[in-house]
């Protein structure tokens, strides 16, 4: 359900971030999230139960928030550097960003009140699925961008028909979520829904890599979309369910918000680099004479096979570190309380 709302939410955004682009201008795909933040906010007030945390009054690890927050962006920013800077200085900022994430894990090893607690990691299956997570969400943020700019730049697409374009893929994940990944889940178990959805991730991301300049929405891009759309739908529910299992009830709002993070780590950093190889390989080919939007639709070939190669090792970690067994990854059960428990009454019940 929870994932099911976030592709309702990815429909909407997609659609009216094209129409508004086109309508009143660009910056209002930023204006409209104030008045939106505004009602959920008000939303929150209202419906959510008041419950109060520890707050800050004991203190917080601020140290650590600002050493992996400079590490994450010190490396989205030197990947997509990379290709108009010196190799040495290159070298020298990810070695910066690399003692960053060092620093961080120290300071989570010796403080107080750690950011986040190592001995999470302890978890076979926490650790595997926010690896699969990552290497998965980076593929697809990449298709996402990378395939609205193909629509664009390549075929001709206006910024609102591109909106439209991509609404078959958060309606089918969420109608897919809704209906069949529970069920699925509770027959063949999160471990094979999981590696079945990589592998039509996977597959659909190499279609998108054979996309030609003189290409057509419904032959190269609309197969293709609703591919990753059935993979996601099948593997994010059970790579979450995988997570979650292998978490002790006391740490489940900490492992949660590992989750989550590791969401958007994978889609900057996959951004970062799906984009800097396409924009090079686009740069190279026009510096050769090649016509722009050939080269363009190169570069984009290019991200898009790369992409497909990080779903594919994705599939491999999962196969190799998720598999039940290993590490005690339980089976994730749906199951239905027993008929005779639904009929008895509240007192026999209790």
């Amino acid at each position: 359900m929870f994932s099911a709302v976030g592709a309702a939410g990815g429909a909407l955004g997609t659609f009216l971030g094209g129409a508004l682009t086109q309508t009143v201008g660009w910056h209002w795909i930023f204006l409209i999230n104030l008045p939106i933040g505004v009602v959920a906010w008000v939303a929150a007030l209202r419906i959510l139960a008041p419950e109060e945390g520890a707050g800050l009054g004991k203190g917080a690890d601020y140290q650590g928030a600002a050493l992996v927050t400079g590490a994450l962006m010190l490396t989205v920013y030197t990947i997509v550097g990379a290709g108009d800077r010196a190799l040495g200085t290159t070298l020298t900022l990810a070695v910066v960003a690399l003692g960053l994430y060092g620093g961080f894990v120290l300071r989570q090893a010796r403080a107080a009140r750690p950011l986040l607690r190592l001995r999470l990691f302890r978890s076979r299956a926490l650790s595997g699925a926010n690896g699969v997570q990552i290497l998965m969400v980076a593929g697809m943020f990449g298709f996402q961008y990378i395939g609205a700019l193909y629509l664009q730049r390549v075929l001709g697409y206006g910024e609102l028909a591109t909106g439209t374009a991509f609404l078959p893929a958060p309606i089918a994940i969420g109608v897919l979520m809704l209906t069949l990944s529970a069920r699925t889940i509770a027959r063949f178990g999160p471990y094979r829904v999981l590696l079945a959805g990589l592998v039509l991730i996977t597959g659909g991301l190499a279609l998108l890599s054979r996309a030609p300049a003189d290409g057509s929405y419904v032959a190269d891009v609309l197969p293709a979309m609703l591919l990753l759309a059935a993979g996601f739908a099948a593997a994010m529910p059970a790579v979450t369910g995988l997570a979650m299992t292998g978490t002790r009830e006391e740490d489940a709002g900490l492992a949660s918000g590992l989750f989550n993070t590791t969401q958007v780590v994978g889609g900057s950093l996959g951004l970062a680099v799906l984009t800097t190889l396409a924009a090079s390989r686009t740069e190279r080919l026009t510096g050769g004479g090649e016509g722009a939007v050939s080269a363009t639709a190169d570069g984009y070939r290019l991200a898009f096979t790369v992409a497909a190669g990080i779903a594919v090792v994705a599939l491999v970690l999962a196969a190799a570190i998720l598999r039940p067994g290993r590490g005690h990854v339980p089976h994730v059960s749906t199951a239905r309380p027993e008929p005779s428990m639904t009929r008895l009454s509240p007192r026999d019940r209790t």
